[in-house]
């Protein structure tokens, strides 16, 4: 569809810095995405100003000087560590003939060699439609010549449009094919809810371990490795820890510094398992110099998906390439809040499980459940979760349930039920002749 410069591996490497802006990128870590990408930097082109040039983001001298790092080093592409409006890469791409980048392509570039599975493939594809969309013009470049006389379309402007309708097409397809995988997601989600079996996501920055962490506790084999974006589809495994019982841990893309709204966007229904999850695990790279700065970049894109008010339990990995120690800190309420461990030697993964069975467990309650004669689907559901520990029925042929549950599990339970049970603690009952009575 488009006709434009061929990737190649030899890149150009261009970051600018702006001293009056916020949200600076970091140079090193656009090495790092080029590395992922499998690019050979050949060069890296750095500068200051004040704003962004309106026709070529750089000034004219500085486009000179890349234009000659391109030409000196036989380049096959330029990649900005910076987001450039579709004008900007048409220019530049005239001025320095190859193909030119910007951060979110390079991104998206990225992500489209990471997918393996069906859903990622087609959330990685809508994700690049609707970059592409903006930028349908430079394909067609050739065609600006052959238009015709005044009144008249020329083949370009048709041509365009033909593409447009093509990628809108395209995306109504997807999002149809990922509604149906978000529907069959929704019915697994439901199914553990009803089991009352808890979901802990791991979040963090990219490349913080997330991946050796998740290895380490369920003892999968999700691939793990020292580079950014790794791991692009989600990883779920149902494992048993100790005093906690039936989990659900799910491994899940890593977040970056200004990650592409098309990409949140796109990833929204694989996101919905960090939304709902009843624990984050918090990851982050102990030997990070930028961490602080990467966790308010998690909590961020955390807020934009709306799971910033999930509970967070923030675990400092990779303490085996420093001098800590493994340890566990506690916060102004008394329980642990922040866990330091080695997910590649096990060290503080003890810690990490005692944390969980207090988070947990914690707030356990142990009392009686009231459940009308009609109601009897609640109590086998409860049986169904081993909650029950002892059953009495009244002379209104009501069960009375002993359970031991967290106290959030039961007031949802009541609250679903519409009237058709009812909780009190265990020191407000009294057994009489084998029923249950309040007192």
């Amino acid at each position: 569809m488009f006709e434009r410069p061929e990737s190649g591996e030899r890149a150009v490497l261009v970051h600018v810095n702006f001293p009056d802006a916020a949200g600076q990128e970091d140079l090193h870590e656009f090495t790092e995405l080029v590395h992922s990408a499998g690019a050979l930097a050949v060069a890296t082109i750095t500068g200051t100003r004040t704003r962004p040039e309106p026709r070529l983001f750089v000034g004219q001298g500085k486009a000179t000087e890349i234009l000659a790092a391109v030409e000196q080093h036989k380049a096959d592409v330029v990649i900005f560590n910076h987001s450039l409006s579709p004008s900007q890469e048409r220019n530049l791409e005239r001025l320095l003939s190859c193909r030119v980048l910007a951060r979110t392509g390079l991104i998206l570039d990225i992500f489209a060699q990471r997918a393996r599975s069906f859903e990622g493939k087609l959330q990685v594809e809508l994700a690049q439609l609707r970059h592409l969309s903006t930028r349908l013009v430079r394909g067609w470049t050739h065609l600006e010549r052959q238009k015709g006389g005044i009144g008249l379309r020329g083949p370009g402007e048709t041509q365009l449009e033909s593409d447009r309708r093509m990628l809108n097409a395209r995306i109504k397809v997807i999002n149809r094919r990922l509604e149906k995988v978000e529907r069959q997601r929704d019915q697994g989600r439901r199914a553990r809810q009803r089991a009352e079996v808890p979901t802990v996501s791991l979040v963090g920055y990219t490349n913080a371990g997330k991946s050796t962490l998740f290895n380490a506790l369920s003892g999968a084999d999700a691939y793990a490795a020292d580079q950014l974006f790794a791991t692009l589809d989600p990883t779920l495994r149902r494992v048993e820890i100790t005093g906690v019982g039936p989990v659900v841990l799910a491994d899940t893309v890593g977040f970056i510094r200004h990650l592409p709204h098309d990409l949140v966007a796109a990833f929204r229904a694989t996101l919905e398992e960090t939304r709902q999850a009843d624990l984050l695990l918090h990851v982050v790279d102990a030997q990070d110099e930028e961490k602080h700065a990467h966790i308010e970049q998690v909590n961020a894109v955390l807020a934009e998906i709306g799971a910033d008010e999930i509970p967070q339990l923030r675990v400092y990995n990779k303490i085996d390439l420093g001098d800590q120690e493994a340890h566990a800190e506690t916060g102004e309420d008394g329980r642990v809040s922040r866990v330091w461990v080695s997910a590649v030697t096990g060290a503080g993964l003890d810690l990490l499980g005692e944390a969980l069975r207090e988070h947990f467990h914690g707030d356990q309650v142990r009392g009686w459940l009231q459940v009308r004669a009609d109601a009897g689907g609640i109590r086998s559901s409860l049986y169904n979760i081993g909650q029950v520990i002892s059953e009495q029925v009244d002379e209104n042929g009501a069960w009375w349930l002993e359970v031991r549950m967290a106290q959030r599990n039961i007031d949802k339970l009541v609250r679903e039920s519409h009237g058709a049970c009812k909780f009190h603690l265990a020191d407000s009952i009294g057994m009489v002749t084998g029923t249950a009575q309040v007192s």
